[in-house]
């Protein structure tokens, strides 16, 4: 399913026409429009959220709209942008100059006017995509005519992207079609994977994918807060409840009612603490610290965890009943090592990030790069990845590719991965080609039936099999769980 193109619209929403504006947007050409009335408000959207087009005003009280458009061109500079004046007045030379924008509109907005500027916008825009797509698959730059790559360079196109998760594995877009299935709903979600992996900008994506976008998403790191602070953060606390506390502090549950709260590092909270966070998820109640009555907060609940929840129930360190409440939809995002085909795909997206946000006309990244890149194992995942592609624009000239020549020693230094049964130290039996075909599909098998704890549903997904023909090789290898009679 095509993806509908994101408006952001910054503005003074007591006007009557926004409202209006807003509606035929959404009903009438099907787009997704978010709203916000402040400049931070508007940048935390953008940060967010994949945006095409930005509409705001010159100026009201919460934002400049020049300025933000000015730096909406830096940050994100394929966003087109259109300017809303003041009746009677004229563009600057700032908008011209610094914010480019692609179009004016002037007060009393013209609905029917405005909803054909975002149309056309938005074509040239997809032009402009089509464009750079055509130049770098014939190896040149715009202001370079003529000048044609070693042939054995070649460009990623096909990634895909959900908001701003980029990818190209099977593994992630089957994740990422789940995810979007998942935000159509209101029950609570997990997201485990180990650090660096994208569990923020998944939890982001669901919650601008869902009926609560309009609302706030607010954020807590659980991790390494005694229960008294994070009582009070989140369930909030009355004056004079603890030391400390000169004020009533509101709380974020009732603070984001309507919308989401995502709740990072949940493993680390206390048994205590996954008590009262236990209540607030059957009876959505908070009763902050200090306070006689409880109230009601309707809230969707995102917990992220980079250690295995199911190996701390099993310890004992965490609920089971708070586990099996958190996962409404469970998601186990990869580490990169496990999705080596999205390397070229996200080092080409951090290459043109990075590149566009310091100015700098990068060309490309060259095939010895990409090789190398895919061959180390980057423990610190996508943050690590995109920290190395973020110096290698810094140190790379203008009008050159990104090459080998600036990696860091420990990426330079990474020697071609052996196929996944080698690394865990096995051998097929020797024989035939079938003998030792079998021997490997054997023990391949085995040891995803054994990274999945025999879970044969899991175990059958990961292999691409149906649990019918995974139950058919179990019972033709003879593979039995351990400990299993």
């Amino acid at each position: 399913m095509e993806r509908a193109s994101t408006i952001l619209i910054v503005a003074n929403y007591s006007e009557p026409n926004w409202s209006g504006l807003t509606n035929l947007l959404a009903e009438r050409q099907g787009y997704r429009v978010l709203a916000a009335d402040t400049e931070s408000e508007a940048l935390q959207l953008a940060h967010d959220v994949h945006i095409d087009l930005a509409i705001s005003e010159e100026s009201n009280k919460g934002v400049d709209g020049c300025s933000f458009l000015a730096g909406l061109r830096v940050s994100h500079p394929d966003v087109m942008r259109v300017l809303v004046l003041a009746k009677g007045s004229e563009p600057g030379r700032k908008a011209v100059e610094e914010a480019s924008v692609y179009q004016y509109l002037r007060k009393p907005l013209d609905i029917e006017q405005a909803v054909l500027v975002v149309k056309r916008g938005l074509e040239t825009r997809e032009l402009a995509r089509r464009h750079r797509l055509i130049s770098r698959e014939f190896k040149m730059s715009d202001e370079s005519v003529g000048f044609t790559a070693p042939h054995h360079f070649g460009f990623q196109t096909q990634s895909q992207r959900f908001e701003k998760l980029v990818y190209v594995s099977e593994r992630m877009s089957t994740l990422c079609d789940l995810a979007k299935t998942a935000a159509r709903t209101e029950l609570p979600i997990l997201i485990q994977g180990e650090t660096g992996t994208g569990k923020e900008l998944l939890a982001r994506a669901i919650h601008y994918n869902s009926q609560r976008k309009s609302s706030p998403l607010l954020v807590q790191n659980c991790g390494g807060m005694n229960d008294e602070l994070l009582q009070s953060e989140l369930f909030g606390h009355k004056r004079g409840a603890f030391t400390g506390a000169v004020s009533d502090r509101l709380g974020l549950f009732r603070a984001g009612d309507g919308g989401t709260v995502f709740l990072d590092e949940i493993s680390d909270v206390s048994r205590s603490f996954q008590v009262s966070l236990l209540r607030f998820l059957q009876e959505g109640e908070v009763k902050p610290l200090g306070a006689d009555k409880t109230v009601q907060a309707n809230v969707r609940i995102i917990a992220a965890s980079n250690r295995p929840l199911t190996q701390l129930v099993a310890k004992g360190e965490f609920r089971r009943d708070l586990y099996y409440r958190l996962k409404g939809f469970e998601f186990e995002v990869p580490p990169l090592r496990d999705r080596v085909e999205d390397i070229a795909a996200l080092a080409e997206f951090f290459a043109a990030k990075h590149s566009e946000a310091t100015a700098r006309k990068i060309l490309g990244l060259s095939a010895s790069l990409i090789e190398k890149l895919t061959h180390y194992e980057f423990p610190g995942n996508i943050r690590e990845l995109e920290n190395e592609i973020r110096r290698l624009v810094v140190l790379t000239s203008d009008g050159e590719y990104l090459t080998t020549r600036h990696l860091s020693p420990n990426v330079l230094a990474a020697t071609q991965r052996r196929p996944a049964a080698l690394q865990n130290g096995f051998a097929p039996s020797s024989g035939t080609l079938k003998d030792q075909v079998e021997s490997l599909e054997r023990h391949l098998v085995q040891s995803t039936l054994q990274k999945h704890r025999w879970n044969q549903s899991k175990a059958a997904d990961a292999l691409g099999l149906s649990r019918v023909g995974l139950a058919n090789k179990i019972r033709r290898y003879g593979l039995a769980e351990e400990g299993a009679t």
